[in-house]
């Protein structure tokens, strides 16, 4: 296939979303026989890297991360856009659309801790380092006793606070540090039982103008179904509940044959309460499952909720 200009992904300037973009070009040079010029990458500072050091909830949440890329690709600068899906808010702007979705990375949370390998063994006090509200909210539910410290930066940054010994503990996503060639820093996966991941964590996401229909054909070629199942009921139950940063959220999905199984939660800050569901369905109705789950942790949780946010 021979195209009259560059596709241009655009994408964040993060080594993990580069790799990311990267994997997204030779997944797309595979299935359509392009070559390396024939795939651009242009990386775009977004707002939420221009201010590493405040939390996401103080500065507009994780939209930021999109902002710019999004503009992008609405102006026609670029003509689609690499994502991790777990950073994407649950409201796409008008006109644009997820339109595949890579196989999915290890969706757990990881733990690095030099001391132990379970957060039921870390000591009194401990300091964990986070920079997602929704894992301090689920480490606050665990372990009240333990300190929670929102870490931001990108993961070389944050590991480096740990290796100094600025903090005991970290908790990060397995799928970033396997994509980065760390997974020899991941002490332990914790199990999903233990601590429920963010919806769509673990996934790459491609997102184009809902108009482009040639590039939405095109980017069909790469899209994982089982992912885009999984992720749509996840990702519905966040939209369900408004989730945003500011909001301690998790759901996961798993697909077994012809069915889906979810199960999900929203926290207040403190961890003091969780709000959780589970439910099962037929894959076809993975969306509406989501939905329906999110409205069913909306009204358990109520004002207490609303206050979370």
């Amino acid at each position: 296939m021979t195209l009259q200009t560059p596709l241009r992904i655009g994408t964040r300037g993060s080594k993990l979303a580069l790799i990311q973009a990267e994997e997204v070009r030779a997944r797309l040079s595979r299935a359509h026989g392009l070559s390396e010029a024939d795939v651009r990458i242009i990386a775009i500072t977004t707002t939420g890297d221009r201010i590493p050091d405040r939390p996401l909830a103080e500065i507009g949440g994780k939209a930021l991360f999109a902002k710019e890329i999004e503009e992008a690709l609405l102006e026609g600068a670029i003509d689609l856009a690499v994502h991790s899906m777990k950073d994407m808010p649950a409201a796409l702007p008008s006109g644009l659309v997820i339109a595949a979705l890579l196989p999915r990375e290890d969706p757990r949370d990881a733990l690095i801790c030099q001391a132990t390998a379970r957060i039921a063994d870390l000591p009194r006090g401990a300091a964990v380092g986070s920079s997602s509200v929704r894992r301090q909210a689920q480490l606050r539910r665990l372990r009240p006793d333990l300190n929670p410290v929102p870490i931001r930066g990108n993961v070389d940054t944050r590991l480096a606070k740990l290796d100094r010994g600025e903090v005991l503990a970290m908790l990060l996503a397995c799928a970033g540090l396997k994509r980065l060639g760390l997974a020899h820093r991941i002490t332990a996966p914790i199990e999903t039982e233990e601590m429920l991941p963010a919806a769509a964590q673990g996934a790459i996401g491609i997102e184009t103008r809902e108009s482009d229909e040639r590039l939405r054909n095109l980017l069909h070629a790469v899209n994982d179904r089982p992912t885009e199942i999984a992720v749509g009921c996840e990702r519905a139950f966040l939209a369900a509940l408004d989730g945003s940063c500011r909001t301690p959220i998790a759901g996961h999905a798993v697909l077994d044959g012809d069915r889906v199984h979810f199960r999900g939660e929203a926290l207040t800050l403190d961890g003091a309460f969780s709000f959780a569901v589970e439910t099962r369905g037929d894959i076809g109705d993975a969306i509406r499952i989501g939905h329906e789950a999110g409205e069913e942790v909306k009204a358990k949780g109520g004002d207490r909720l609303t206050l979370a946010g």
